[in-house]
């Protein structure tokens, strides 16, 4: 039954491969659990209210909140796309809701905005505007944003890990470790992990990344337990770069917790425009659409292009469907009251396992289901042992590179734009619209402009009012 709805061995997988996949993406990207209500649970709104509607923060019913929507979204992708792709609240979007409900608006109004975005995009994809501004990109630049996640979600691992920090001061803006060296036990699980991945993966080892995050996890809880190693994060002026970066991995007092869904539904549609204003309210929407279209944009076409799902052009299967689910996530992050959901690069993590179906994403949905009644559990993989699948998996999207024609700089410019600017702006939209607006610039200034789609110069334009959107609120005082 399961083979004849999702297809796997025609795509040369199996059942386990695909709940191997499921697993690993759900330990990769399990963070979101803890992290979304870190971001969101401190910000009061214009009110001094803090999200969940009280005097003080309330991050327990935030994180039962992003695991529920995270887990009907990402299983409604399974099922109705049969492609390996994960979602849950989108990381960057989170950090610019919150920073919107502190200045301008109250939660409620900030999550209508979000649903509101959402509706948009939904009617983006239905009119088939969305899938035809995809299939307008050239396959080279598809590659191209495919190799830039890699390298994007490398730097994440590398970050989130500890092993690649922020100078303190100076010039240089990250060094290696702390003070330019590799210090603190939790590092060592990170490179640790690193090693037994890599290790197993080259001798085709058959669960190697998924083995290589619960060793890593086995050894973190060991090495909590017996050197009290602690949270890198203690207080605001308090900071202990030995550390573990987010999960503690101690072994928890009870493994289940009833969870409170009381966030649902707290969100007022438009009235953000009545209390911040037409102007920063439209721009805010903008802003999020612009993100949310094209970062989905980059991360399905890195999966497919991993996967071997994609065709000769790049271009994905059921990839309308993809684009409709995603596009609802937004409105379902929204109406949950836990900021728009995405599509994550991180189930490429899954991907490497070998996954290459919808069931993959069926098994990290229901995952984080019972992740809403098992945080504690949650809480037990630390960042150090996670994030050797990104590096993994890193490497082998940059494998990709060879497909792009480094002789004919109309392309090769743009690509190289895609490439660097992702993970050294920390955002998939700013590389993606850097090489857009290259592109067609390229084309139009070496006489070449009839080759461009129109898809492409309107893709060019949205980006261009995109990162002038600072000046176009200073120009209106906003």
């Amino acid at each position: 039954m399961l083979d004849k709805m999702f297809k796997i061995k025609e795509r040369g997988s199996s059942v386990a491969t695909e709940v191997r996949g499921g697993l690993v993406t759900f330990l990769t990207m399990a963070y979101i659990i803890v992290l979304n209500p870190l971001i969101l649970g401190f910000t009061p709104d214009i009110n001094g209210k803090f999200l969940a509607g009280g005097d003080a923060p309330n991050l327990a019913m935030i994180a039962a909140a992003t695991a529920l929507v995270a887990g009907i979204l990402t299983i409604l992708m399974g099922t109705a796309t049969n492609f390996p792709l994960a979602l849950a609240t989108g990381l960057g979007i989170n950090s610019f809701v919150a920073r919107i409900a502190a200045d301008y608006m109250t939660w409620a109004e900030v999550m209508g905005l979000v649903v509101l975005e959402g509706l948009i995009i939904t009617v983006l994809v239905l009119t088939g505007f969305r899938v035809a501004v995809f299939k307008a990109v050239p396959a080279q630049l598809k590659i191209a944003i495919s190799v830039g996640i890699g390298l994007f979600i490398a730097l994440i691992g590398l970050v989130d890990a500890g092993f690649v920090r922020r100078t303190a001061a100076g010039p240089v803006p990250v060094e290696l470790g702390s003070g330019g060296t590799l210090d603190g036990w939790p590092v060592l699980v990170f490179v640790t992990g690193v090693l037994v991945m890599t290790i197993l993966y080259a001798r085709k080892v058959k669960g190697a990344i998924l083995i290589g995050v619960l060793g890593a996890t086995a050894i973190a809880v060991a090495l909590e337990e017996s050197l009290k190693i602690g949270p890198s994060f203690i207080s605001a002026d308090e900071f202990n770069p030995k550390g573990w970066g987010l999960n503690v991995p101690s072994i928890p007092d009870s493994f289940v917790a009833t969870p409170d869904f009381g966030l649902l539904g707290q969100f007022d549609l438009l009235g953000g425009f009545a209390t911040a204003g037409i102007i920063t309210a439209a721009l805010f929407v903008f802003t999020l659409l612009i993100t949310d279209f094209f970062d989905t944009m980059g991360t399905m076409t890195a999966i497919s292009a991993e996967a071997g799902l994609s065709d000769k052009d790049g271009n994905v299967p059921n990839a309308d469907r993809i684009l409709l689910v995603d596009s609802l996530a937004a409105m379902a992050g929204g109406a949950g009251g836990i900021s728009s959901n995405t599509s994550y690069i991180e189930s490429a993590s899954g991907v490497g396992e070998g996954a290459k179906t919808g069931l993959a994403s069926v098994v990290t949905g229901i995952a984080f289901l019972f992740a809403t009644f098992l945080s504690p559990l949650v809480n037990l993989v630390p960042y150090e042992a996670a994030t050797p699948a990104l590096i993994v998996v890193g490497f082998l999207m940059m494998t990709q590179i060879k497909g792009i024609d480094w002789s004919d700089i109309t392309i090769a410019l743009p690509a190289f734009l895609i490439i660097i600017l992702m993970p050294f702006t920390y955002s998939i939209a700013t590389g993606i619209g850097a090489g857009f607006v290259t592109y067609v610039a390229l084309k139009a200034f070496t006489g070449k402009a009839s080759k461009v789609h129109p898809m492409m110069w309107i893709s060019a334009t949205a980006f261009l009012i995109y990162f002038a959107t600072a000046p176009i609120k200073e120009l209106f005082g906003v």
